[in-house]
């Protein structure tokens, strides 16, 4: 088994011989997924850095990764000694790869990437901002397959069927809606190469990646066929005579790029409709030059797939409540641990949430790996507890956690940051203005047409107050029983075209995090729902689903206005009336507590 530094070495030498000068690699596969299967984690294989997102750059003479804030602590831990320094996204001393190259690099050296991992979005800058400085971009140097020993190989786990009484729409009925909108915008086809968009569109799941329910697949959508490419031997004869009675074709997995060249076979030039961000480069490669090519920011299924039907929503709802029970008997369960002197840790924690959630109607999982964070490690944004930093917790100090479950009849994610014991002022006033910025957007009434960032700022104007800040996003898309990251919709900083609409579900997690100190975020899921009809038109406001109550001792209340406390209040009114009769005597007493 090879250290990081041989494997980055042997990565050099390949490099030399195909005289290519530097290489990226990203941390997506061919279906440009957050978590990619075993087979496709490249880049966490050559840099031993395990977080989600993340590039690295290797150049003869050096090699460096990028990555976010949620990852600074843990990537400076993970990278000890690997010779790869750290690029500190966001940061404004910090430059982005592309000018960092530009440094490293003079006019006609060459830069490999492996295209069939890349967004074709993505792919297309590199190409067109390093050719102005004259730099050349080799879009198949891929030798991972060699230099990779023992490389997992591509998964074999069966699909299964999403029943419509959980999905509210068959397969049938989805297509033709996809079909419509290629109508609508003259298309002939459109080709879909995201694991969630085709799992919502054909109502299949999978268990190819972690904590995402997905299969490995592509697809295409015409109006003459709808065609499924996914190996054969993950088809059950009941998926397969599903999928058969909705009118889909079954091809293999890997013919996705004949069947796209194939189309200059056509008498007339075939019009595709693509979205960029969500198909890798070498598929939008292999589209033929007679194509006409619709090229769009959101591809439809991605928007159709995130305005959730009134069966995800009540399924949303019931899956809220399964988990708000679970919550309530684990928070308990803590409080008595730690009461009794119990030993406890951080992979305790996370054992004692997944076994309280499993006990619960329709459970498949855990949605993400869940971040149980005691004191520095709360500061840490996605921390993920192992062997050597699993932390003992004591009756004293903050715990964050993070969590969340997959349910057949919906996904779940929320946050809790727990006063275990004596706490200081500084943790309070943090802890104050993180809640009034959630409530703050919780509470938000915006008109329709709205995007995310236009109400980030609702959530973080307390913080900045305080001179303090997050650097994460605010909010995220959920899936129903899907991604628990989902787009297109967000809340955060930067412009994302993605305008709020009535039935999307999405997170709402301000936080605020004191490096070797603590951590803090409170993140409950929230639906766009009607607010209001005026003259100056339709406004929309969010609906709170998550049912968890919010630690009361945290709170500095003299900060809190009057409207701020009711909301507060009738919120553990709601959880307590909702949860209260699938609750024992002793957990409604203990859930009444949180009740004003």
């Amino acid at each position: 088994m090879r250290n990081v530094k041989e494997k980055i070495q042997a990565l050099k030498t390949r490099m030399q011989a195909e005289n290519v000068k530097a290489c990226i690699i990203p941390s997506t596969d061919p279906h440009i997924s957050e978590y990619p299967p075993e087979h496709w984690k490249t880049r966490e294989w050559i840099s031993g850095f395990t977080g989600s997102a993340g590039t690295v750059v290797v150049t003869l003479e050096k090699a460096g990764l990028w990555t976010d804030s949620r990852y600074f602590l843990q990537a400076e831990t993970q990278l000890k000694d690997s010779g790869i320094e750290l690029f500190k996204m966001g940061l404004p001393e910090t430059p982005n790869f592309i000018d960092w190259l530009f440094s490293e690099l003079s006019p006609g050296d060459s830069i490999g990437i492996e295209g069939s991992v890349f967004a074709a979005l993505e792919a297309q800058s590199f190409i067109e901002n390093f050719s102005k400085k004259g730099l050349k971009v080799h879009t198949d140097f891929a030798p991972y397959s060699q230099l990779w020993e023992d490389r997992p190989t591509l998964p074999d786990n069966p699909a299964f069927i999403l029943p419509e009484r959980f999905s509210g729409k068959s397969c049938r009925e989805k297509i033709k809606k996809v079909t419509e909108i290629l109508k609508k915008y003259n298309a002939d086809i459109t080709i879909l190469a995201a694991l969630d968009m085709i799992a919502w569109l054909f109502n299949i799941r999978g268990n190819d990646v972690a904590y995402n329910p997905v299969c490995l697949s592509y697809a295409v959508v015409s109006e003459k066929e709808t065609v499924l490419f996914i190996r054969p031997e993950k088809l059950t004869q009941e998926v397969a005579d599903y999928l058969y009675s909705q009118g889909v074709v079954i091809a293999d997995y890997h013919k996705i790029t004949d069947y796209v060249q194939s189309l200059a076979l056509h008498l007339s030039p075939v019009t595709v409709l693509i979205a960029p961000s969500k198909i890798n480069y070498g598929l939008y490669a292999a589209i033929p030059e007679n194509c006409v090519k619709i090229e769009m920011a959101i591809h439809p299924v991605d928007a159709l797939k995130s305005i959730k039907n009134e069966t995800e929503i009540a399924g949303i709802r019931n899956a809220m409540q399964k988990d708000g029970v679970a919550m309530v008997r684990f928070l308990m369960d803590l409080e008595k641990s730690l009461a009794s002197g119990e030993r406890i840790s951080e992979v305790t924690i996370s054992e004692k949430l997944h076994r309280y959630r499993s006990e619960q109607a329709f459970f498949v999982g855990d949605s993400f790996a869940t971040i149980a964070g005691y004191g520095p490690h709360g500061a840490i944004v996605h921390y993920e507890a192992d062997e050597e930093s699993d932390a003992e917790i004591f009756p004293e100090g903050i715990l964050l956690i993070d969590s969340g479950a997959q349910y057949f009849d919906g996904t779940t994610d929320l946050t809790r940051t727990l006063a275990l014991g004596a706490i200081s002022d500084e943790m309070k006033k943090d802890y104050t203005a993180v809640l009034k910025g959630h409530i703050a957007l919780a509470t938000a009434c915006f008109p329709k047409g709205t995007v995310g960032m236009q109400l980030d700022i609702l959530a973080r104007q307390f913080l900045w107050q305080n001179g303090t800040n997050y650097l994460h996003g605010t909010g995220h898309g959920v899936g129903h029983f899907l991604n628990v990251h989902e787009g297109p919709q967000s809340i955060r900083m930067n412009y994302n075209p993605a305008t709020l609409e009535l039935g999307m579900v999405t997170s709402n997690e301000p936080g605020l995090y004191q490096s070797d100190k603590y951590g803090i975020r409170i993140e409950n899921l929230i639906l766009v729902v009607p607010c209001q009809s005026t003259k100056f038109g339709e406004f929309y406001t969010f609906e709170t689903l998550t049912l968890c109550p919010i630690d009361l001792k945290l709170i500095d209340f003299s900060l809190m206005s009057q409207l701020e406390m009711d909301w507060l209040n009738q919120y553990h009114q709601k959880v307590y009336k909702t949860l209260s009769p699938f609750l024992s005597e002793s957990e409604k007493i203990w859930l009444e507590n949180y009740i004003c």
